[in-house]
């Protein structure tokens, strides 16, 4: 009769579709303590090591042996798509229940209570819903054979990829019969995420960890601050790199930016970012798979556990703000190759966009309280209901929600929130100690762009690998690595580019609910308008910044552009006067520039807009009735002209300025009014 390493070995082979494969260094282990000894297991091992053969061999002996279904909890669906091709390699019924598939759930939910299921894949946000908690969950849990969080660090508010509904995790754990064995994975957990996840998944786990050396992969650091030359330096560099790759960016609309300069250099680079149709990334991903494309340029939605063995260089356009999170995508890269690249391009914005993420992680200790107070005084509220109190977007608000279902102080039925019996106290101490960890990752980023130490060995160090050495191919230690000069006519290619993108100022068309009376958009209907250029930019962005917070006085070079830009528009009907949004900052500032674009038109300048009360800055609300509210009754609009007109301002964030402005200018009787900013600067992109 084979032995127990003999069956696992022969599901390694049939797996890989290699008959001469062999475990690697405590791949047997993992199984053994989730299988035999139906235990609790955290792996922390690099990306490739094979922690998905880990939890799909135990599924195969687990069934064999008479136990229930595997459910793996994955937070992606490009990793689960993965997952289940695997899967079925293995002889393994694999089904998944997400987003994307609505309309098979029934029949799933069928096999799985006939138990034709092998291995269920969900997202934890499947948790948060309703019904699959009250009418699957209880079933599963009665039947289930192993539980897999993979991703597992995402469980825990130290990691750098804290989902909220992760958290309703212990429950699940809690709830599951003790011979239930619960295996947890990642290739990127230090210490403090290790000991966290202890805490919630038993203090009995057992801990494996490997070395996280990435023999294949090469790794150089590049300081280009300026947009436009990374850019440059992109077209210049990726058509010379083997393979297929990576180019990561912090946000939606550089990703845009970039694939789209990219493609006018005549390299085939697609964007891929969360906001796009699940379809056309499912056909990115694809042709990436299959070696048909050159570089997709992603957000952090391309990231975590996907799995390409085609990949020979990931690039960061810029950096994220942990070493932790940086390891992990350049990670995509050498996964079956022997030699890859990834490239680390530092850039002026970077800390900016940073400081956002660590900013916007975790709710406010004011919001919070005001959430609660409001529930527990009200009764049942829905979120949009909250937003009129909570100075909170609805994101934040939602995940602030789910933390505090998670923790017993709030409760839902159907789509209204209730305020428990239970006592909740803000959590300060953790919080800004994990804020404090954040802020050490980022200056440990930091360190990283400018050290001249082994670059692979500060990464590992960063993990808490305790065998991080010098890597001997790294930049640092081999003195060889990319120029950095670029050619200035690809250069001013780009800066060409980003001055022409057209970027929309799109008003908003409806009031929040609750100041609908207030604010009839319907009967005001507002042109769509334009921005220069995107805050954070070079060349005209930078003119912005210096002239609004340094000289406080925009340059001629900008009411040139904003001139050329505004005739190039040729908005129809054509605009014949001009006025402008007051600056309670800066009094003079936009209605000086203003004038001046006013005279380079040759139309005549109106001062039609007052301040009527002093307000908080837009910035600083944080959902759409906050900043509609914070507007409205703010200005007054006098000697109004029935004609169109331009509406000048120097930023525009939240778009309801501008709404609110032109709503009251079409109300007393102007034309069309068509929105100019000099610079777009809101962080939904």
């Amino acid at each position: 009769m084979p032995s127990f390493d003999d069956i696992a070995l022969q599901h390694l082979r049939d797996l890989t579709a290699n008959p001469n494969a062999e475990f690697r260094d405590g791949q047997s282990e993992a199984i053994e303590v989730v299988v035999a000894d139906e235990g609790r297991a955290l792996v922390v091992q690099r990306t490739g090591w094979g922690k998905s053969a880990v939890y799909f061999i135990a599924t195969k002996m687990l069934r064999q042996g008479g136990a229930g279904p595997t459910v793996i909890v994955s937070p992606l669906l490009v990793l689960m798509r993965n997952q289940i091709e695997m899967a079925n390699r293995l002889g393994i019924r694999a089904e998944t229940v997400n987003s994307t598939n609505r309309d098979v759930w029934d029949q799933v939910f069928e096999r799985i209570a006939a138990r034709t299921v092998d291995l269920l894949l969900i997202s934890p946000e499947r948790l948060n819903n309703i019904q699959f908690r009250t009418d699957v969950m209880p079933h599963l849990l009665e039947n289930i054979g192993l539980l897999v969080i993979d991703e597992v660090h995402c469980i825990s508010d130290w990691g750098h990829d804290f989902r909220p509904d992760y958290r309703r995790l212990r429950q699940v754990v809690d709830a599951l019969p003790p011979n239930v064995p619960v295996l947890g994975t990642t290739a990127t957990a230090n210490s403090r995420v290790v000991d966290d996840v202890r805490q919630q998944l038993g203090a009995d786990l057992f801990v494996l960890r490997g070395p996280l050396e990435r023999d294949s992969l090469s790794l150089h650091v590049l300081a280009l601050p300026n947009k436009a030359e990374r850019m440059a330096w992109l077209a210049e560099h990726v058509p010379q790199l083997p393979g297929a790759g990576i180019v990561y960016c912090l946000t939606v609309a550089d990703a845009n930016r970039v694939a789209e300069f990219l493609r006018t250099t005549g390299i085939d680079a697609h964007a891929y970012t969360g906001p796009m149709d699940h379809e056309r990334r499912l056909a990115i991903e694809q042709r990436l798979a299959e070696g048909d494309i050159k570089v997709v340029v992603a957000t952090s939605a391309l990231a975590m556990g996907y799995d390409n063995p085609k990949i020979e260089f990931v690039i960061h356009y810029q950096t994220p703000g942990s070493p932790v999170a940086y390891y992990q995508q350049v990670g995509r890269a050498g996964r079956a190759v022997d030699k890859s690249v990834g490239v680390a391009l530092s850039g002026h914005e970077d800390t900016d966009i940073q400081d956002w993420f660590i900013n916007t992680a975790f709710p406010p200790e004011q919001a919070t309280t005001a959430t609660l107070d409001a529930l527990g005084n009200a009764g049942g509220m829905r979120l949009m209901d909250l937003e009129q109190v909570v100075n909170l977007r609805r994101g934040r608000l939602d995940a602030m929600l789910k933390i505090l279902e998670v923790e017993g102080a709030v409760y839902r039925e159907g789509s209204s929130w209730y305020r428990s019996a239970r006592p909740w106290t803000y959590p300060t101490e953790r919080i800004e100690s994990v804020i404090e960890a954040r802020r050490a990752e980022q200056a440990a980023m930091a360190e990283y762009v400018s050290t001249g130490n082994c670059l692979m060995e500060f990464l590992r160090h960063q993990l808490g690998d305790p065998a991080a050495a010098p890597c001997g191919r790294c930049a640092n230690c081999t003195g060889n690595t990319y120029p950095t000069e670029v050619d200035p006519e690809l250069v001013e290619s780009a800066l060409r580019g980003l001055r022409s993108e057209v970027i929309e100022i799109l008003p908003r068309r409806q009031a929040p609910a609750g100041l609908r009376e207030e604010l009839n958009l319907k009967a005001h209907n507002i042109t769509a308008g334009r921005a220069l250029t995107r805050w954070g930019d070079p060349g005209l962005a930078r003119q912005v910044e210096v002239g609004k917070f340094r000289d406080n006085e925009f340059a001629d070079a900008l009411v040139d552009a904003m001139a050329a830009m505004i005739q190039s528009w040729a908005p129809d009907p054509t605009p014949l006067w001009v006025t402008s949004v007051p600056s309670q900052a800066h009094p003079q500032l936009i209605s000086n520039f203003a004038e001046k674009v006013a005279a380079k038109l040759g139309l005549p300048y109106l001062d039609t807009v007052r301040r009527a009360r002093p307000t908080d800055s837009q910035k600083a609300m944080q959902n759409s009735f906050q900043q509609a509210r914070n507007a409205i009754d703010a200005f007054s609009v006098h000697d109004v002209r029935p004609d169109p007109v331009l509406l000048i301002d120097d930023t525009v964030d939240t778009r309801w300025t501008f709404t609110v402005v032109g709503s009251k200018l079409r109300n007393a009787g102007s034309g069309p009014v068509y929105a100019v900013a000099l610079a777009e600067a809101s962080n939904e992109s």
